[in-house]
C-alpha cells in the first residue's frame, strides 16, 4: 500500500492537471462561431512553445514511458529501437508535417483523409484512410489506460476490485469533461504540466540511480549479470548480427507509421504555421533524450534486482521508483507518468472523432451538417471513444490491447503511400492505391497473427534467418502493388479523380495530344 505522502503528492499532480484543464478556454479564446477547426485544432493558433509541448506530449505517451523500459528490462538491447525511431521522426516531421500543414490550411482540411479526398478526388480512398486511422487509434487509446493502471498498481495506488476501477475512472473523468468542453486546448495546457513533471521527476530518478550504482558502467554491468552474462560485452544488452535487420526495420517502420497516426497529425495541424512546425521538429530530440533515459531506467531495474510480475515488465520502472525514492518524490513520478497518459489519450479521442465526423458522417450520412452540428457530433464521438477505451481495458485482457496495438502500427503504415507519397506526386492512381492498401493490410495482419502477434516476422524460404518488421514487409508489397497497378491503369487509360490541392504533379503521365485541325 502507498504511504500518505506518496498519495498526497500524486493527488496534487493530478489535481493540478485538472485545474489546468479548466483554464484551457483562456488559451487564445476564439470569438468565431463554433467549428470543427476551432474545437479539434484550436483554430490552428498554437505557437512554437505550445506546439512543442503538445506534439511532444502526444508522441511520447505514458505507455511508451513504461513499455520501452519494460522491454529493456525483459529483452535488453532490442528495446532501444525506440530511440533511433524517434530520431528519424524529427526530419520526417520537418519535411512532411510542414508541407501537409500548408495544404491543409489553404483548403480547410482537418484530417489526412481530407487531404487524400482532395488530392485524388476519390471518396473510397479517403474513407479507407480515415477508417484505418480510427481502427489503429482505438487500441492505442486503450493502452494509455493500461499505462495508468500499471503505474498505479506498482505504487500501491490502485486497489483491487471495483475500488481500483473507480480510481481509474475518476482520473480519466476530469480529462473527458475538459476535452468535451474545450477540445484540443485542454490537452495542450495539460501538456505543459506533463513536460515539467516528467523532466523534473526523471532527472531526480536518474540522479538517484547513478548515485546508488556509481555510474552508468556499473548499471550496465549489473544488468548484464542479471540477464545471465558475465559482463556487458557478452549479454543481451548488445544486438547480435541476426537481430540487426529486425532492429533497423522496426525503427524505420515505426517512424514512418508514427506520422500517419491521426493524433500526431491533429497536434501538428494545430500549429500556427509551417515555420512553427519546422522549429518544433528541430526541438523534438529533447523528448527523445527523455525516452532514452526511461529505457536506461529499465536497465537500472535489472541491475537493482527488481522482480516485476510475470507478464508485467512495464511495472519494472514504477517498482524501481517505489524502491529508490521517498514517498513524496515517488508520488511526483507516478503523477507525472499518469498525466503523461492524459495528453495523448485526449488528442487520440479528438482525432478519432474528427476523422469520423469529417470523413464518414459528413461524407456519407449528413453532407449538409452545419459546423455547429459537426462539433456537437465530434464531442459525442470523442466521449464515446474514451468510454469505449475504459470498457475495453476493464472487459478484456491487457494482452488483447497490446496485440491490437501491434496490428495498429502495421495497419496505419499502409496509408503512407496515399498520404506521404501523395504530397509529392499524384502519379499513383487512386484505384491502385486502394489495391496496394488492401494487399498491405491483409499481408501485414496475416504475418503478425501467424507469428503469434509478434511484429517481427521471419522471411525467406522456410522461414529463413532474416527477420524484419511486419509493417515494412507489408508496406513494400503495398507500394509494389500500387506501382504495378498504376502502370497498368495508365496504359488502359482509366481516368482518375480531379486534384483540388494545387500541388505539382511532376510524375504525371503525359496525355496524348488530341486529334484535330491543329493536331494532325
Amino acid at each position: 500500500m502507498a504511504d500518505g505522502a506518496m498519495t498526497t503528492t500524486f493527488l496534487a499532480v493530478i489535481g493540478g492537471a485538472s485545474l489546468l484543464a479548466v483554464t484551457a478556454r483562456r488559451l487564445r479564446p476564439s470569438d468565431r462561431l463554433p467549428s470543427l477547426e476551432g474545437w479539434a485544432l484550436a483554430d490552428r493558433s498554437l505557437g512554437a512553445g505550445w506546439t512543442w509541448l503538445l506534439l511532444g506530449g502526444t508522441v511520447y505517451t505514458a505507455y511508451t514511458f513504461t513499455a520501452v523500459p519494460g522491454l529493456a528490462y525483459g529483452n535488453g538491447a532490442p528495446a532501444f529501437f525506440a530511440v533511433p525511431y524517434t530520431v528519424i521522426v524529427c526530419p520526417l516531421a520537418f519535411v512532411l508535417l510542414s508541407r501537409l500543414w500548408s495544404v491543409a490550411r489553404r483548403h480547410g482540411y482537418v484530417t489526412a483523409a481530407d487531404f487524400v479526398r482532395g488530392r485524388y478526388g476519390s471518396p473510397p480512398l479517403a474513407l479507407v484512410v480515415a477508417l484505418t486511422g480510427i481502427l489503429a487509434t482505438m487500441p492505442y487509446l486503450a493502452l494509455q489506460l493500461l499505462g495508468i493502471r500499471a503505474v498505479l498498481a506498482a505504487g500501491g495506488l490502485y486497489p483491487y476490485g471495483a475500488t481500483g476501477d473507480l480510481v481509474m475512472v475518476a482520473v480519466f473523468a476530469g480529462l473527458a469533461v475538459a476535452t468535451y468542453r474545450h477540445g484540443l486546448r485542454a490537452p495542450t495546457v495539460i501538456a505543459a504540466l506533463k513536460a515539467v513533471a516528467v523532466f523534473v521527476s526523471l532527472t531526480a530518478v536518474c540522479w538517484l540511480v547513478l548515485r546508488r550504482f556509481g555510474g552508468p558502467g556499473a548499471v550496465f554491468d549489473g544488468a548484464a549479470r542479471a540477464l545471465g552474462g558475465t559482463d556487458t560485452a557478452h549479454s543481451p544488452l548488445l544486438l547480435t548480427p541476426e537481430q540487426q535487420p529486425a532492429y533497423a526495420t522496426l525503427a524505420l517502420g515505426s517512424a514512418l507509421a508514427l506520422l500517419m497516426y491521426p493524433h500526431v497529425l491533429t497536434a501538428g495541424f494545430a500549429a500556427d504555421g509551417p515555420r512553427t512546425l519546422r522549429k518544433v521538429s528541430a526541438g523534438l530530440p529533447a523528448w527523445t533524450a527523455l525516452l532514452a533515459l526511461f529505457g536506461f531506467l529499465g536497465i537500472a531495474a535489472l541491475a537493482a534486482g527488481v522482480r516485476a510480475p510475470e507478464g508485467g515488465a512495464e511495472a519494472a520502472v514504477p517498482m524501481l521508483v517505489d524502491r529508490l525514492m521517498p514517498g513524496p518524490l515517488a508520488g511526483l513520478v507516478f503523477g507525472a507518468i499518469v498525466v503523461g497518459a492524459l495528453v495523448p489519450a485526449a488528442v487520440m479521442s479528438i482525432a478519432a472523432a474528427t476523422s469520423f465526423v469529417r470523413n464518414v458522417y459528413v461524407e456519407y450520412v449528413h453532407p449538409t451538417a452545419t459546423p455547429k452540428r459537426q462539433v456537437r457530433i465530434a464531442k459525442a464521438v470523442s466521449l464515446t471513444a474514451k468510454l469505449g477505451a475504459v470498457a475495453f481495458v476493464f472487459g478484456l485482457r491487457d494482452q488483447d490491447a497490446i496485440n491490437l496495438q501491434l496490428l495498429g502500427g502495421v495497419w496505419i503504415l499502409q496509408v503512407f503511400p496515399a498520404v506521404a507519397v501523395g504530397l509529392y506526386t499524384r502519379w499513383l492512381h487512386p484505384r491502385a492505391l486502394l489495391a496496394g492498401w488492401a494487399a498491405g493490410m491483409v499481408t501485414g495482419t496475416w504475418l503478425v497473427v501467424r507469428e503469434g502477434f509478434s511484429s517481427i516476422v521471419p522471411l525467406g524460404p522456410g522461414g529463413g534467418p532474416l527477420e524484419i518488421y511486419a509493417g515494412v514487409a507489408a508496406l513494400v508489397l503495398n507500394l509494389t502493388v500500387a506501382v504495378a497497378c498504376t502502370a497498368a491503369l495508365h496504359r488502359l487509360g482509366v481516368p482518375r479523380g480531379a486534384d483540388a490541392t494545387d500541388l505539382p504533379s511532376r510524375l504525371m503521365v503525359r496525355r496524348r495530344p488530341e486529334t484535330g485541325a491543329n493536331n494532325p
